[in-house]
């Protein structure tokens, strides 16, 4: 019969060896019927009978309530990790560490992005009309394949660039202890990164130079040559390397350079490409002809040691000619319109290397036509911006400055300034969606909010007003009640309806007044919401395409009522016509609102007419006060002056009003005069005639006649005395 300690247990069962004696097992604590049919330690009952339970050895090891005569296990020897487990262990993290690298490469480094040029293809820019107004980006070409290259072409970036390009794995041990031991004995900087690392980092990586970049360089290298041919990443390496005068691949810079196709390129030519890739702008043969000749024969001489060519081969090569013939034209990277409208351009443009022309929806004339308008403006120091768009959100016109070369800030989609009573379209607005009419009063009385105490700026109160004057007149107390009135929630939503994103203050009442900041395009577009009655505008450089009909079913443009949208616009043609904006009024169906902000700092006019949407904002950058300028005074005849020279003899006439009956039942609209207050006083003489009326004076010491009459108003030279009333007395 066999014992016990002749047959395996489950140590050696499990483990394959044999457990180490360092004394007896104790019997496990087993009752004696389980003790039978203990699988464990294959017990039957002939074994039980043979061997009893022996007593324990180690009484001190058991708990005080063990049964005497019974056995219970020894604590377990602690396990000793063999070599096979350490080194199971250190594939799993191996394998964990790969997965991670792996995964972070896949969402940092997509293949697909060395096959896009790794600048922004030249786009230029056309007005509506055709006329260029903008060239901006990089001369870029389609990707070159080295299987069509000549050999040299080839032979010379390996040569200069990677000489063990193929026969490294991304990473050369060799050139980099090279390059340190150059920049060590010599003195002299000398790079180490393989042409597998020069893709990494300019297709994948920042310009910053520190250890962690270059890690991540090395480990983008070996992924690419673990996924790529050699060909294939050499391709995309000369597809996309940086040659000067923003050219990017070897094709662009082969035509720009030598007015040539690579695949006809000589050796001298490709040397020349080669050598600039370490300097593109110091060894460029435009700029720097005998640096790029001096860095062309070290290429050569480099390909002599590579075995590429021999020395009598380069000794008999000329230096290249350099054969540039793109037409030279004095159009601008870029302008207060195009440097808007490029990146909508980038979005619509396909993505790939070829140059691209698109036309935007800027209108030459009227582009003319607002910056004569600026040019005769008596600005003084202070700055200016103007846009104009189409009711729909076509910009055409777009002003963001005096000058773009001194400051290219855009001021109309930049600056984030405070509209003053230009916002309060969006109070009035409020409160016609809640019922109030144009010729419902409110009080105009001084009021007093907690602290906050605002003021009328003409100084004048009453107990009363009309919505119609309040707006006209520009009352800042019933704007800051009506605000009160309708809820500052209200005004808000008002807003954010007609497309206005800017942050807007809860709960304080000088929004009403306009004190929350926000771009000139950013309100103007707002204006042309009401203008449509269809909001919110988008303003958009490109004409869009035409809604189908799920768009159109799918669309979330809002609208006022008819009553709504009457009302308001009869506010905003009150404003102009015996309001604040006087200035600013046209011969036809003109609407508008001025705008100045507490201490003058910033002076708005905003308004629409002839399908135009105009926004002029003249403000100082430091927001210093502007002095006497306010909305209604050189912001409205800038305005003025643009719409007269857009609209001219083309102006549609606006809806006329019913003629009034014998008995009137609703109010009398005022007469429509202009502003007369900044006529010259003193020698000022009036001519009434069945036509209209003639103000003869002078301006700057030359006689005028302000004449209006039914085509409006507009001034006209006197005509000279004769002799006879020459002498005369008055």
């Amino acid at each position: 019969m066999a014992t016990m300690s002749d047959r395996p247990g489950l140590f050696s069962r499990l483990f394959g060896r044999t457990k180490p004696e360092l004394e007896p097992e104790p019997q496990r604590h087993i009752h004696d019927e389980e003790a039978w049919l203990s699988p464990l330690y294959e017990r039957d009952a002939q074994d039980e009978s043979d061997f009893p339970p022996t007593p324990p050895q180690h009484p001190h090891l058991y708990p005080p309530f063990a049964v005497a005569g019974e056995t219970l296990p020894l604590p377990p020897a602690p396990k000793k990790h063999t070599r096979g487990w350490w080194i199971s262990r250190g594939i799993a993290a191996f394998l964990f560490l790969f997965i991670l690298i792996v995964g972070w490469l896949l969402v940092t480094a997509p293949l697909s992005k060395s096959l896009q040029p790794i600048a922004p293809p030249e786009i230029t820019l056309l007005a509506a009309d055709g006329t260029p107004i903008a060239r901006n980006g990089a001369v870029v070409a389609a990707p070159v394949e080295v299987k069509k290259l000549p050999p040299h072409v080839v032979d010379a970036f390996i040569a200069i660039e990677d000489r063990r390009f193929y026969s490294h794995w991304g990473i050369d041990p060799r050139g980099i202890a090279r390059a340190v031991w150059s920049n060590i004995t010599r003195g002299k900087t000398q790079g180490g990164s393989t042409i597998t690392q020069q893709l990494a980092k300019f297709t994948f990586l920042t310009p910053e130079q520190n250890l962690g970049r270059k890690a991540r360089e090395a480990l983008i290298a070996l992924w690419l040559e673990a996924w790529l041919t050699k060909d294939q990443i050499l391709e995309r390496y000369l597809s996309n390397a940086y040659f000067g005068d923003n050219c990017y691949g070897l094709r662009a810079a082969s035509m720009h350079y030598f007015y040539r196709q690579p695949e006809k390129l000589r050796p001298e030519q490709a040397a020349m490409l080669a050598g600039m890739l370490k300097a593109p702008s110091a060894y460029a043969p435009t700029q720097h002809p005998q640096a790029a000749e001096k860095r062309m024969r070290v290429v050569l001489q480099t390909m002599v040691e590579t075995g590429y060519l021999t020395q009598a081969e380069i000794d008999r090569m000329p230096t290249p000619h350099v054969d540039v013939r793109e037409a030279g034209d004095d159009l601008p990277t870029g302008t207060y319109f195009a440097d808007w409208a490029l990146p909508q351009a980038r979005r619509l443009s396909e993505v790939g290397y070829s140059r691209q022309t698109i036309t935007t929806t800027l209108d030459s004339r009227l582009q003319a036509a607002a910056r004569n308008a600026i040019n005769r403006a008596a600005l003084g120091k202070a700055q200016v911006a103007l846009v104009a768009m189409r009711p729909n959100g076509e910009v055409v016109a777009m002003i963001g400055g005096k000058d773009y070369e001194k400051s290219p800030f855009n001021r109309a989609t930049q600056a984030r300034r405070q509209p003053g009573s230009t916002f309060k379209l969006f109070v009035y607005l409020a409160a016609l969606e809640k019922g109030w009419r144009p010729d419902d009063t409110i009080d105009n009385s001084q009021i007093t909010t907690g602290s906050y105490r605002p003021s009328n700026a003409s100084g004048n109160y009453s107990p009363t007003i009309t919505l119609e004057d309040a707006f006209a007149r520009s009352s800042n107390v019933a704007a800051v009640r009506l605000l009160r009135d309708v809820g500052d929630d209200a005004v808000i939503r008002v807003a954010r309806k007609l497309g206005v994103a800017s942050p807007l203050a809860e709960g304080d009442p000088s929004l009403a007044l306009g004190t929350s900041t926000m771009t000139l395009m950013e309100l103007t577009a707002a204006y042309a919401g009401v203008a449509a009655n269809e909001f919110p505008a988008q303003p958009r450089a490109f004409t869009a395409e035409e809604p189908g009909w799920f768009d159109w079913l799918w669309s979330s443009k809002s609208s006022l009522s008819s009553r709504e949208h009457d009302d308001m616009e009869d506010l905003l043609r009150g404003a102009i016509n015996h309001g604040t904006g006087r200035a600013a009024m046209l011969n036809v169906a003109n609407f508008g609102k001025t705008g100045t902000t507490q201490d003058n700092r910033d002076a708005l006019f905003i308004g629409y007419a002839g399908g135009l949407v105009v926004g002029v904002w003249i403000g100082n950058d430091d927001n210093t006060p502007l002095g006497n300028v306010h909305g209604g005074s050189v912001p409205a005849r800038i305005w003025r002056d643009f719409m007269a020279q857009a609209l001219g003899s083309k102006a549609v006439p606006g809806p006329s009003r019913p003629s009034p009956s014998p008995n009137p039942s609703g109010p009398i609209v005022p007469l429509d005069i202009p502003n007369l207050d900044d006529l010259p006083l003193g020698d000022t003489k009036l001519k009434l005639d069945p036509n209209g009326a003639s103000i003869t004076t002078s301006i700057d010491g030359k006689p005028v006649d302000v004449r209006i009459d039914q085509n409006g108003l507009r001034l006209e030279p006197s005509p000279k005395p004769s002799a006879q009333l020459q002498g005369a007395a008055p």
